[in-house]
């Protein structure tokens, strides 16, 4: 075959033309419509979550310290107050803290019905609420974003939809060559233009920018919902023994992939040594880039509209 006639010269100089790439096109729009909600959810939800354990310390309610000069009350003389306050109730729990003058956290129980408040510790005064619904809500948002509240088989949809992004990141990214003469314009939204065509120059410079974590985010999220698989697949490709346990080259990647996912250890972000600059900056790249998706199924759609009126 010539060479001027060959798939290899017509992919670096005329890939419009292949019709390889106009299935390829095909497959990824529709992919992308179908999961569109999907991409959305997932996208933006891990971009928040991005900052969880911030969320979770805003959220944690912060016991008001007793300002009375009175003795401190006994647990019985404390859960008097609170049902002389609360009639109907009985108490459920009560936790104190380490400091003495910290208000006393006291759950009171009726019937399904459940009261958390805060009580002074010498006086049996109610100081407010105790509840942790604003942490609840970020441990709901998590499972959310984890299994969409269904379990083992949400887990599994999630996987399945980590894996359609997989391949949505990777055949974008061979949609986006243009070839050897154009692929600099493609790198960013050119000046001038309509608003069609600036729509379609974000999806493209977007997609290329922020592929590699695209394809990270997705790969990893697929071995977090797909653990038993991977963890078996790389037991097959370097079984485990005496000699490499805990030290094998495919424990070390899919301890990567996992650590990716999140961008952090222990609420630190990947390469710095605590809170600070560092771990904010790597942070909010990572909700930038989290949020990737959403913004790619966004112009992709308004793309697809604006096909279907012409």
């Amino acid at each position: 075959m010539p060479v001027e006639n060959s798939l290899l010269n017509q992919w670096l100089h005329h890939p419009q033309k292949l019709r390889l790439r106009r299935l390829l096109f095909r497959l990824h729009m529709i992919t992308g419509i179908s999961l569109g909600l999907y991409l959305l959810f997932i996208s933006l939800t891990g971009s928040v979550l991005v900052y969880r354990n911030e969320l979770l310390e805003m959220a944690m309610p912060i016991p008001p310290l007793s300002t009375a000069e009175s003795p401190l009350l006994q647990d019985a003389q404390l859960q008097q107050r609170a049902l002389e306050q609360y009639p109907g109730y009985q108490i459920g729990r009560l936790f104190r803290g380490a400091d003495e003058n910290q208000a006393v956290e006291v759950w009171l129980v009726d019937g399904g019905k459940r009261l958390q408040r805060f009580f002074d510790p010498r006086t049996g005064a109610d100081l407010g609420s105790a509840s942790r619904w604003k942490m609840d809500a970020v441990y709901t948002l998590m499972e959310l974003h984890k299994s969409f509240l269904a379990g083992p088989a949400g887990v599994r949809i999630n996987g399945i939809g980590a894996l359609a992004l997989l391949f949505m990141a990777c055949s974008g990214l061979l949609l986006w060559w243009p070839g050897v003469s154009r692929w600099t314009q493609r790198l960013r939204v050119q000046p001038g233009g309509t608003t069609t065509q600036k729509i379609w120059q974000t999806h493209s410079s977007m997609g290329f920018w922020s592929a590699a974590f695209i394809i990270m985010f997705a790969a990893s999220g697929a071995y977090l919902c797909f653990q038993d698989f991977f963890n078996g697949l790389a037991d097959k490709i370097e079984p485990p023994s005496r000699e490499t346990a805990g030290d094998r080259f495919v424990d070390h990647l899919l301890y990567l992939l996992a650590f990716l996912h999140f961008g952090r250890l222990n609420g630190i972000a990947l390469p710095c040594d605590g809170p600070g600059l560092c771990d904010q900056s790597f942070k909010a790249i990572w909700a930038v880039f989290g949020a990737a998706p959403a913004v790619m199924f966004i112009t992709g759609f308004t793309m697809w509209l604006n096909r279907n009126k012409e």
